[in-house]
């Protein structure tokens, strides 16, 4: 009996075995999925986002070189650019309920791709191929070095995927290991804000630092308001947890001390300076952030791991050369001071005035009366003409200043 039972129980708990081996795949090939759902709408996001920034600056130089009296907020392509800006937002918005947010972030180099492909495209002023080549081989290295960065990111970025509902997110928010971190977040950020405050230490490396804290706390939140939201979509509402409210706040809070942040590091530094260095320090401390808070990596073998942290430091390397070839702004200078000319007699003391007034019909070095764009950017002269001297007893200055008619 025993012997005729034995083959019985193998074939019943056969097909058991079988339906165990093939959920895992099926598990695997899901999350893989959500991965390539993410990363597309993180991409693109980025690409709309990139293109939107770009329509608007198109619409402010266009004002700008015509004698078009209308503010900028009140042309179409401008509104176009804040419409695609929203749309390129709400797609980078909902990626990270998607993919891990050591993914996301890091895929922010697309912007900077496209940046760059779109400033070449654009240009307005023709090249020789040699000039072309020279001027531009850094942006074209750059920008292959960035793409096989993201092909590496996406193809082994941290697959651990979970239901963003409140328990979870409150048990990884009262974990010991993201306690930790906080209180070394918090310590660094303080530290850093008193140098940057009290001792003026005004360094490009300080304000990012700054920033990219307040960022890796934004990034946090954010994955967790867009996990509960489409967790509440799909019909299992998370909205009526506090936990839900406070991750909004924190995340509107920390956006916009951020912004304020590179606000202020936006008029001390060069904009490739700030989108190169911002870019390295963000993505770092944010995947930091979400390894610790969400455990992105727990799972991964190290070759994943490395084969990841090698697709960073490439696209690291991307958009530092990409960054460092774009022309450095130069400020446009008003008017030059005649006082400060050496040589130059003083004439504001005797009622003369030197510089002409704003207001005139004419002012050079205004973006007033400029029939076409080139002529802003020419130089302002000022004619001298030497004033014949009359009586012997009134000492007349060296030169007199002539008015400039529309013509000139």
């Amino acid at each position: 009996m025993e012997g005729g039972n034995s083959p019985n129980l193998q074939l019943q708990q056969l097909p058991l075995a079988t339906a165990a081996v093939s959920v895992q795949p099926h598990t695997d090939s899901f999350s893989y999925k959500e991965n390539l759902i993410g990363a597309l709408l993180a991409i693109f996001g980025h690409l709309v986002i990139s293109i939107a920034l770009n329509l608007q600056k198109y619409s402010h130089i266009r004002l700008a070189g015509s004698k078009d009296p209308r503010a900028y907020f009140k042309t179409k392509t401008w509104w176009c650019g804040l419409l695609l800006l929203v749309l390129g937002e709400l797609g980078v918005f909902s990626s990270y309920a998607f993919a891990p947010l050591s993914l996301i972030v890091p895929l922010s180099a697309v912007s900077v791709i496209a940046s760059a492909i779109i400033g070449i495209i654009f240009i307005k002023e023709k090249w020789k191929p040699k000039d072309f080549l020279r001027r531009y081989v850094l942006s074209f290295v750059g920008c292959g070095l960035a793409i096989i960065g993201t092909y590496l990111l996406i193809t082994f970025g941290p697959n651990s995927h979970e239901k963003m509902t409140g328990e979870n997110i409150t048990r990884h928010l009262v974990s010991w290991p993201f306690l930790l971190y906080m209180l070394l977040e918090i310590i660094v950020f303080c530290l850093l804000l008193y140098f940057y405050k009290e001792k003026n230490a005004n360094y490009i490396v300080v304000i990012l630092l700054l920033v990219a804290l307040l960022g890796s706390m934004t990034v946090v939140t954010v994955k967790a308001v867009a996990g509960m939201i489409v967790v509440s979509i799909q019909g299992n509402l998370q909205l009526d947890y506090p936990i839900f409210y406070i991750m909004l706040v924190c995340m509107i809070a920390t956006a916009v001390f951020q912004a304020t942040f590179l606000a202020q590091a936006s008029q001390l530094y060069d904009s490739s300076q700030i989108a190169s260095i911002g870019y390295i320090l963000s993505t770092t401390i944010a995947i930091t952030a979400g390894a610790t808070f969400y455990l992105d990596f727990t799972g991964e073998d190290v070759l994943h791991i490395c084969m990841f942290a090698l697709g960073c430091l490439i696209a690291f390397l991307g958009v530092f050369l990409i960054t460092r070839n774009r022309k450095k702004s130069v400020p446009f200078e008003p008017y030059i001071s005649m006082d400060a000319m050496p040589g130059m007699q003083n004439m504001h003391d005797k009622g003369i005035a030197v510089q002409p007034d704003l207001k005139a019909s004419f002012s050079y070095g205004a973006l007033e009366n400029n029939d076409n764009m080139p002529e802003i950017y020419t130089p302002a002269t000022l004619p001298i003409v030497q004033e014949q001297h009359g009586s012997r007893g009134v000492s007349a200055p060296p030169y007199r200043v002539l008015e400039h008619s529309k013509k000139e």
